[in-house]
């Protein structure tokens, strides 16, 4: 990882793009509650990754800010999944 800051960045766009997919889902009325789950689930992984990310007293940061990015695109990855199955 390049930087904190990047790192943050990351987490910011990546979980940004699943929300900003998930409102235009919601445009059918079908599917608004289930896109709406899948919104507040995306906040409460932005929530976590973020608090991990301003964690302090890591012992070895370069292997806590990896598992983070790992963390991300796992996340990123089961949340995209769950927009495809709307």
């Amino acid at each position: 990882m390049a930087s904190i800051k990047n790192l943050k960045k990351d987490i910011n766009y990546t979980l940004g793009d699943i929300i900003g997919v998930c409102d235009l889902v919601q445009l059918d009325p079908a599917k608004a509650g289930k896109a709406e789950v899948v919104i507040d689930e995306t906040i409460n992984v932005f929530d976590a990754l973020m608090a991990k990310v301003n964690a302090k007293g890591v012992e070895n940061k370069k292997a806590h800010y990896k598992a983070i990015g790992a963390e991300l695109e796992a996340s990123a990855k089961d949340l995209v999944a769950k927009i495809n199955k709307l």
